[in-house]
């Protein structure tokens, strides 16, 4: 299969809250190994709460360690004029796959979030563009005729579905054959496939690499057995819950030093924490 399970990769801060640029590298290694590609500056990698250039710092070591080919950039944010600066700064750092998050905080209207993107698509035209839709953190629902109608008026490679949006892939992949649309559900990869989808881009990916790239293998070689068993793992993950915090969680336990936030990411209580150790002492190794 092309490219199928894309981690959305946190951002290490030390604990006073400064990038670590040196853990990013380290971390965007250790996964890269394992996964088809890096989603870089996302909503795990706390975007905002970034500035632009700690993102671009990040896109670039993202570039470096897992090459073009292998990141999604993303550069969205609340107004056009900055995303489109983004893009131009990230696509001059090499970058040829950018995402952007919808406009957020003021509703946009339909008619308005097509021109976020076209501005986006003017200043960056070489690089495929992704939409980034997540109602839950932006306010704004996306309904699959209005995606159909933005991803062939913009000419959209591709697409992120997050929260409630992941409903739609199946209905936006059918109404935009050649449209790559990921999930952001990461519980079922192959139910993802079956529906049309393009793949998965999990931050739960990026805390647990190895599981997620074994699945996709599995999946990848007709293996039912050895897919089964490696869906009853992600499972297993999936049950602790999902929050930056869980993540971050996993990979201090892996070794990786840094893993403070600087936004509110719902830090596991005891018991949590108790069985996310118990995930990575069973499903991961070391990273460091």
């Amino acid at each position: 299969m092309p490219d199928v399970v894309f981690a959305a990769v946190p951002t290490p801060f030390t604990a006073d809250g400064a990038l670590d640029a040196t853990v990013a590298r380290t971390l965007f290694g250790l996964v890269a190994e394992h996964v088809d590609g890096l989603f870089v500056a996302g909503t795990t990698g706390e975007f905002p709460s970034l500035d632009d250039g700690e993102r671009l710092a990040l896109i670039e070591i993202g570039l470096d360690v897992a090459g073009p080919d292998r990141v999604i950039a993303h550069i969205g944010a609340p107004d056009a004029r900055r995303a489109a600066r983004l893009a131009a700064s990230a696509a001059a750092l090499g970058a040829t796959r950018i995402a952007a998050i919808t406009p957020y905080y003021l509703a946009p209207t339909p008619a308005e979030v097509t021109a976020y993107f076209r501005r986006i698509r003017q200043a960056a035209p070489a690089a495929g563009l992704y939409s980034y839709i997540f109602p839950e953190r932006t306010g704004l629902t996306v309904p699959p005729d209005q995606f159909a109608s933005l991803a062939h008026t913009v000419g959209l490679a591709g697409a992120k579905f997050s929260g409630a949006a992941a409903r739609n892939v199946a209905a936006c992949a059918a109404a935009c054959p050649g449209v790559r649309i990921f999930s952001g559900d990461d519980s079922d990869l192959a139910a993802t496939l079956r529906s049309g989808g393009a793949g998965i881009i999990s931050a739960r990916a990026a805390a647990f690499p190895e599981v997620f790239g074994a699945l996709s293998a599995a999946l990848a070689a007709g293996d039912a057995e050895a897919a089964a068993r490696h869906q009853a793992d992600v499972s297993a993950i999936v049950s602790a819950g999902a929050s930056i915090g869980r993540v971050k969680e996993a990979l201090r336990l892996r070794g990786l030093r840094s893993m403070t936030a600087r936004m509110p990411v719902n830090v596991p209580d005891e018991a949590t924490a108790a069985r996310i150790a118990e995930l990575v002492r069973t499903l991961a190794v070391a990273a460091v």
